[in-house]
């Protein structure tokens, strides 16, 4: 028989008190509340207020102003009158997103992987364009691609313009500008998600006799679809929906969606299509946004 003198018993541990679990419950929640609140005043406020204008009479005068007529016509009117800026910036968005990713990719796989002791450098000179104003960005392109510029007397030299070409006003120009002024919205994602790539995986298939590209597809590539995703997003949706570069590295020939809203908002005062012509480019990029992201097989960004 086994003696149990002298053993002290097993220690249990001390009840919370009663009270803890609300407390913390209330603290998660009040952590909460600043975030919340600030959606709620320019996020809700404004999208409902977006809506509502969307829906107003679109003959209202300056002496009466709008009234709630609930005239969903106005859908119609806007697609009906401004659809082809509305698939040009889809468009001139998607090339620009395009061009990014693969300018991008090379850029963020050269970082992660190549850049040593010089990859917080690099980081830095990626980021650094926003140290200055995006229109001064663009005013810098639009001197670049002049017409007396040395990039169209290079081209016009090796006849890849004619003697009267240009790039300004020209989709060109704008696909340009677009891809400049958002290349590190693809580049920051991308660089993350190939930092986070064990090397030894990609030495694992080289020793497997793979070739480098196909180690590439294999391996690197279905490892860096976040980042890759991430990143298209990032991009597209604010491209899409730019203007300034439109404005001014463009022609009317190459006016977007943006520009368009912005007229009828302060030009204009058509409050009811602008705002009609606003949704429907945001339900369009939204319903994009959820097919892409359920082809690419990664619903868990979202």
């Amino acid at each position: 028989m086994t003696s149990t003198a002298g053993v002290a018993p097993p220690l249990e541990a001390a009840p919370l008190p009663p009270d803890t679990g609300r407390r913390r419950g209330r603290t998660g929640y009040l952590l909460l509340l600043p975030g919340l609140l600030w959606l709620v005043l320019f996020f809700v406020v404004p999208f409902y207020s977006l809506v509502a204008t969307s829906l107003y009479d679109p003959a209202g005068s300056d002496f009466r102003g709008y009234e709630m007529t609930w005239a969903v016509g106005n859908y119609v009117d806007a697609l009906g009158e401004y659809w082809r800026p509305l698939l040009r910036s889809l468009w001139y968005g998607a090339i620009a997103t395009l061009f990014c990713l693969v300018l991008g990719y090379v850029l963020a796989y050269a970082i992660a992987f190549k850049a040593g002791r010089w990859k917080n450098l690099m980081l830095v000179l990626v980021v650094a364009p926003f140290f200055t104003s995006f229109l001064v960005r663009t005013l810098s392109w639009k001197l670049i691609l002049a017409d007396d510029g040395w990039v169209v007397g290079t081209l016009q030299f090796l006849q890849v313009l004619g003697d009267d070409g240009r790039l300004l006003a020209t989709p060109v120009a704008v696909v340009a500008g677009l891809t400049y002024n958002f290349l590190p919205f693809m580049v920051l994602p991308l660089y993350a998600s190939l930092d986070k790539i064990d090397p030894r995986l990609v030495e694992a298939s080289s020793d497997l006799y793979a070739h480098p590209a196909v180690g590439f597809f294999k391996v690197t590539w279905p490892l860096s679809l976040p980042g890759v995703v991430s990143g298209t997003l990032l991009t597209f949706i604010p491209a899409s929906g730019d203007y300034i570069n439109a404005e001014l590295l463009g022609s009317p020939n190459q006016r977007m969606v943006g520009g368009v809203i912005q007229s009828l908002f302060t030009d204009a005062n058509d409050y009811p299509a602008a705002a009609a012509l606003s949704m429907v480019l945001m339900m369009l990029i939204v319903v994009m946004v959820l097919v892409y992201v359920r082809r690419a097989g990664t619903e868990d960004l979202l």
